[in-house]
This record gives structure tokens, sequence and C-alpha cells, in this order.
């Protein structure tokens, strides 16, 4: 494992005022902002519509297509957008793609009552979802090469701003997005979501407005290296022609990033990487998938969900996810990872708190507070530690396999957790005390590999 030298705290945070962690900040902001539309609105909109905690649980299968953008992310990384790729770059060609998409989705939604027509907003749903995982694969590999590959400090710093601009989307978003809600709701307008869908359209345009300030290198060493390894592939082929070219460009972009995964770890330490990454956050999965139903059945309304969840809570994940980066840097990130995983776990006892004493302000606010310092601190460790795994030369690939499968753990196993508070018969102190004990299996695989982690 690669030893960090110490440096002074004024010398550690000057790493935020370079220049590029503001472009990865803006590449945060668009990555998050979708999840505010298929997570806490498109829930809160089917509560409000009458739909069980049941169905609301099981809609967040859609968020199954980010455990498996990793099957399409070699086509990122090889194909190029007619005429934008010309135009504004490879990376930034499949984001404004993407962006489309969910534009029209939102616009589609604003025209749907799901109380009669729930498949089609489902449906929806998924193209936003397969939009925005699409999105995903090529944000992260733009974050990424805007750090040098040798740069393990920079990139722990990139990992804090891509993680602020990730909940600086997904909570200002929200912020919007519940109180446009409850704005038109107040002003008599019956289809007060669908009209709240397209003042979120508004943001889908400014965030293509803000890529455009986010410089794209050019791809020539990428580029190099994947030519030689369909090269290797195509000479193991025995001949050369059109037949064994595409097989070859078939396999050394499928195969290639796998391959040099597991090459570059060995096959023990690579499936304990894909275990921890795979069980590290389903604990918290569970509570945020039935965290804003929690909310609405204990008695807050749509405003103080806004103030407390996503307004406060924006401002401590901006505040502590900048000093989560710091403790990653000065103390390594698998440090950071156990402490910040005993924390994540240990603020769902506050819901659970809550749950059993009723509708208290004061403690909704403080659980949400800690809530989110904690899961700050997680998320920029996480994301470190995926960064600093990966070869450049499939830099999309890789992190969207790796990001996937933690998706993988979230999205499939919590997609129940609307089952699981009915089978407590709506026991949410119980639920928030099982969510607390799922983190166990992934430290306990992390500490198995942590001395053999070869990390840049």
């Amino acid at each position: 494992m690669k030893i960090v030298k110490k440096q002074t705290l004024s010398e550690t945070f000057s790493i935020y005022l370079d220049r590029r962690m503001i472009r990865i900040l803006l590449l945060g902001i668009i990555s998050g902002f979708p999840w505010v539309l298929i997570g806490s609105s498109l829930s809160l909109w089917l509560k409000e519509d009458g739909l069980s905690r049941s169905t609301i649980g099981w809609a967040g299968l859609i968020f199954g297509v980010y455990a498996i953008n990793y099957l399409w992310a070699p086509i990122i990384d090889r194909i190029r957008i007619p005429w934008l790729t010309n135009k504004i770059g490879h990376r930034r060609g499949w984001i404004v793609t993407m962006q489309l998409f969910i534009l029209i989705s939102l616009v589609c939604w604003s025209a749907i009552d799901p109380s009669a027509n729930l498949w089609a907003v489902i449906a929806i749903g998924l193209v936003i979802a397969i939009a925005s995982a699409t999105q995903d694969i090529t944000v992260d590999a733009l974050r990424i090469e805007q750090i040098g590959e040798n740069e393990g400090t920079s990139m722990q710093a990139g990992a804090a701003m891509a993680v602020v601009g990730w909940w600086t989307g997904y909570k200002l978003g929200g912020v919007v997005a519940l109180n446009a809600a409850e704005y038109f709701q107040k002003a008599g307008i019956e289809n007060y979501w669908q009209t709240t869908f397209l003042v979120l359209g508004l943001i889908v345009i400014a965030c293509n407005i803000g890529l455009m300030f986010v410089h794209e290198p050019q791809p020539t060493e990428r580029q190099v290296a994947q030519r030689q390894t369909d090269q290797m592939i195509e000479k193991k082929l025995g001949t050369s022609n059109f037949i064994t070219k595409i097989i070859a460009w078939i396999s050394g972009a499928i195969a290639g990033p796998v391959i040099s995964f597991f090459k570059r770890n060995g096959f023990a330490i690579a499936l304990g990487i894909l275990g921890f990454v795979f069980l590290f956050k389903i604990g918290e999965a569970f509570l945020g998938r039935m965290s804003i139903v929690f909310y609405k059945e204990i008695g807050f309304s749509k405003g103080d969900i806004a103030l407390y969840s996503k307004g406060i809570g924006w401002i401590t994940t901006v505040v502590f996810t900048l000093i989560g980066g710091l403790f990653a840097i000065r103390s390594g990130v698998i440090k950071a990872m156990f402490v910040s995983g005993i924390l994540m776990a240990a603020t769902n006892l506050l819901f659970a708190a809550l749950a059993w004493s009723g509708k208290s302000e004061l403690l909704f606010a403080f659980a949400v507070l800690l809530d989110d310092i904690a899961a700050a601190f997680a998320t920029v460790a996480f994301v470190a530690f995926i960064s600093l795994l990966v070869d450049r030369t499939y830099t999309a690939t890789q992190y969207a396999l790796l990001a996937s499968i933690g998706t993988l753990g979230r999205t499939t196993l919590a997609a129940s957790s609307g089952e699981l508070v009915d089978w407590l018969n709506g026991d949410w102190g119980t639920f928030f005390v099982i969510t607390t004990l799922m983190v166990i299996p992934s430290l306990v695989c992390l500490w198995f590999i942590r001395n053999k982690l070869k990390l840049q």
C-alpha cells in the first residue's frame, strides 16, 4: 500500500483550491441531480397519490440499472457520438445526449397520472435511470481523467469534491422539487407534481450549460493502449481480417478491463474488493429508500423535509465531505473506510430513537445532521477507494464495474425495504436497528484484505 507523506493542515486544504476541483464539482452536480427525480420526488409523488409502501419500495428497482451499467461501459469508452464528439469531446458528447433523454422524460412525466398509469410512470422512470446510469459512466471517467495518474492526494481531494457536487445536485435539487411541489399544491394546482417536473427540466438545461466549462483531456494515450490490446488479441487469433478485427475489438472492450482488474490485484484480493464494495452501503440504502416515507408517516410536511433533510443536510454534507477528504488524505483511505463505515451505521440508531419517541423537529434535525456527516465521510472514502483502483486504459469501464457492484447491493436488496417495514408491522424503530447491523459483513471483508491492496 502506498504510504502518503504527512502534510500540514493548510497544505492539505490548499489542494481544494486547484481549479480542477471546480470542474469536478460541476460534474458531481450533474451526476447527483437525476437521483432527485427517481428517488425522493418519485417516492413522494407515488405516496401522495395513495400507493403503498411496498409499491414504492419495489418501484425503486429502477435503480438496479446503476448496478449493471458496466455492461455497456465498454461502449462508452469506445463509441463516439456523431457530430457531438467532434464539437465538444467524447465524454461531454455522451453526457449531453443522456441529459436530453432525461429532459424529454420529465416532459412525459408532466402529462401522466400515476394512479391511473403506474406502469407508464415506472417505465419513464426507468428511462431516466438508464440515461442517468449511462451518464454516470462518462461523468466518473471524465472526473478521474481531470487528475494525473500518479496524483493520489489530488485524487482523494477530487473524490471529496465529486461527492460535494453529487450531494449539491441531489440535496438542492430536492429543495427545489419539494418546495416547488408544495407551492403548486397550495396554489391549487391539481397536478402539482407534474408541474414541478417541468421546473426541474430547467435544472437539466442549466447542468448542460455548466458542462461546457469542464475541460476534456485528449484521449490519445487511452486510444493507443486500447489499440495495442486489440492487436494483441488479433495476433492470438492467428489471422487478420474484418471478422478477427471485430472479435478482437469486442474482446478487448469487454474482457480487457476485467482481466486487467484481476491481474492487477490478484484473484483472491480482487474477490475481497468486490465483496466489500457490494456490501458496504446496504444498510444506508435500506434507510434511504424508506426515509422520506418514514418522515411523511411520522407527520412531517414537505416543507419540513425540504428544510431539515435537504437544506440543512446539504450544508453539513458539503462541510463534512471536505473534512472527510482531508481525513482520508492524512490518515489513509483504508482507515477512513473503517471509521466512516462504523459512523454511518451508528447514526441509523438516531432514526430508531425518532421512531420510538414520535415527531420531534429537534431530534429530526439532529438525526439528519449526524447521518449526513457520516454519509459524507463514507461516500468520499468510498469514491476515493475505487478511483485509486482503476486502470487508466479502461477508466470508464473499471470504475463503472466497481461502482455498479456497490449499487447492485444497494438497489437489489434495498428494493425489499418496504416489504421489511410491512413485515415488521410498521415498527420503524426495529427497521432502523436492523439497518445498523448491515455494515458488519463489509467491514469484515475489508479487514482481511486491508494490507494487500495495491492502491495508486
